[in-house]
């Protein structure tokens, strides 16, 4: 693995990782329609900026247009809207821990649609560790009674990472090769153009935000958590595969200890150490190579 692969999966995990705090914060000022569709306008308008600097053309192919069309369903439509309608039941580290069950999610279904996805025993023993170490770095947020209390709030963002995780199979299938900018560009045109033709009607009037700290969390999360992070997400999925690529998913928890930390003064406990530990071991395997011994090489046929 480059160091620029792993540095722009490092920035993913902040940039995603932070996401679910600032959806909390802007779901509180408006409805889950409102904050998408801005959230995906705000997206759209930064990547429209970086397609003229770098002179790139919207593809007008119908069968093209068509992939985007799934992609901007499935990718951006249907999981952010139940996110952002789950954190209205849910705590926001809940839904973090929900959603990285995606590489879980990637790993049945790529097994069956991608050829050079298959489900290995080290693949599969690095997305359950990573699963663990979810589960234990946010244990202590684990209140008895508490994974009943909410339960639609907690299917919605389960549903988001399986929508997540046909998305991503699905781009690497039929999108591979394609431009980051322009993937991203054209899932964003799909997704802003559904959503402001959805958000007016099921919302009468369209409410905009007030607190200035609501428009903070809608522009970094359009303008940072879209524009940047597609760039960086698109162009990693085409290099690594949507299997390594999506156990960024498991970052995000680990980014809400660390931010708790820092800047809510939160106790770093055993299972914030025992937790991040086992989501980068998880990590570490599942990219791991295997090794090819001296004799297999030898044994190998002249080409």
């Amino acid at each position: 693995m480059k160091i620029k692969e792993w540095a722009a999966f490092a920035a993913l995990g902040l940039l995603w990782g932070s996401s679910f705090l600032w959806i909390k914060i802007a779901v509180e000022e408006v409805s889950p329609f409102v904050v998408v569709a801005l959230r995906v306008l705000f997206g759209l308008i930064g990547l429209l900026g970086v397609m003229y600097w770098q002179r790139q053309f919207i593809p007008r192919v119908r069968p093209t247009l068509l992939k985007y069309l799934f992609m901007g369903v499935f990718n951006v439509v249907v999981p952010f809207l139940l996110i952002t309608w789950g954190e209205t039941h849910i705590d926001s580290s809940l839904a973090a821990i929900l959603n990285a069950t995606t590489p879980l999610f990637v790993i049945v279904i790529g097994h069956f649609g991608l050829h050079d996805e298959k489900i290995t025993g080290p693949r599969l023993a690095g997305l359950l560790i990573g699963f663990v170490g979810v589960i234990v770095l946010m244990a202590q947020d684990l209140r008895p009674g508490m994974l009943q209390g909410d339960l639609l709030g907690q299917l919605a963002v389960l549903g988001a990472a399986i929508s997540y995780a046909v998305a991503l199979i699905f781009s690497r299938r039929y999108l591979r090769g394609t431009k980051p900018v322009v993937q991203s560009t054209m899932i964003l045109v799909v997704a802003t153009a559904l959503m402001w033709m959805i958000t007016p009607v099921v919302e009468r009037p369209v409410a905009l935000p007030a607190a200035p700290i609501a428009w903070v969390a809608l522009l970094w999360l359009g303008v940072l958590g879209l524009c940047v992070a597609y760039l960086l997400f698109f162009w990693l999925n085409n290099v690594w595969g949507p299997t390594r690529a999506s156990l960024v998913t498991y970052v995000f928890p680990v980014v809400g200890v660390v931010l708790g930390v820092i800047f809510l003064n939160e106790a770093l406990n055993w299972n914030m150490v025992l937790g991040s530990a086992l989501v980068v071991g998880g990590i570490v395997v599942v990219n791991r190579k295997p090794r090819v011994s001296q004799a297999a090489v030898a044994a190998a046929p002249a080409k």
